[in-house]
């Protein structure tokens, strides 16, 4: 899964390397380590606004109508059931692109997981990457406007069964979906399949410390 990320460069060295510019520079805060559980703003690219690097968005999506504890549930949504789950199924054709320059999992050194090692997972090509995601965007009865997203998660590639190994026994290791650069409008572009992007169908190759 992928609940932990990192986001290390500034407006301007994003909007340099993605050719992009940003929409509110003052709400990219460079960050070694963030907690997905604190519901942050990352830096992302929307289908809709290719051009532009928006920065209003915030992790854990939220339905329609749902309420805000509910995001808890939603930072990370399965490639393999997008359009089978409620939460999920609105979106599946809302496409984004969040911005990261590393994810964090932890290898379980023992069943119970009493000793863990962390890693830290980089591209293997480019020091900032993508991550798949999907949007909703609402506005309440109350008025407030709801800008979230979930990053899609697949099936885990060599490396990231052994580290993500919580769930070894039951076969269910997962690993963000990394899109390379050269493949972001293939991803926006909602006619293209999102399992096209699973696991071993997409497999970007990726390092970790």
């Amino acid at each position: 899964m992928c609940y932990y990320t990192q986001q290390g460069k500034t407006a301007g060295q994003l909007s340099d390397f993605y050719n992009k510019n940003v929409d509110d520079p003052g709400n990219v805060v460079p960050a070694a380590f963030i907690n997905g559980f604190s519901f942050p703003n990352l830096p992302i690219v929307l289908d809709t606004k290719p051009e532009l690097i928006t920065t209003n968005f915030t992790w854990g999506l939220v339905p329609t109508n749902r309420e805000a504890d509910f995001r808890k549930s939603t930072l990370n949504a399965r490639v393999e059931t997008l359009g089978d789950k409620v939460s999920f199924a609105p979106s599946i054709n809302k496409r984004c692109l969040v911005i990261v320059s590393a994810y964090f999992d932890w290898h379980w050194n023992d069943p119970a997981g009493k000793s863990k090692t962390r890693y830290e997972i980089h591209s293997a090509v480019d020091e900032i990457f993508y991550l798949a995601g999907i949007y909703n965007t609402w506005q309440d009865v109350q008025g407030a406007v709801w800008n979230t997203y979930s990053i899609v998660t697949t099936e885990a590639n060599e490396m990231m069964q052994y580290v993500h190994n919580r769930k070894e026994a039951e076969g269910d290791q997962r690993m963000p979906i990394h899109i390379l650069k050269d493949d972001e409008k293939a991803w926006l572009d909602a006619s293209n399949h999102p399992m096209e992007f699973a696991y071993p169908n997409y497999n970007p190759a990726l390092i970790s410390f």
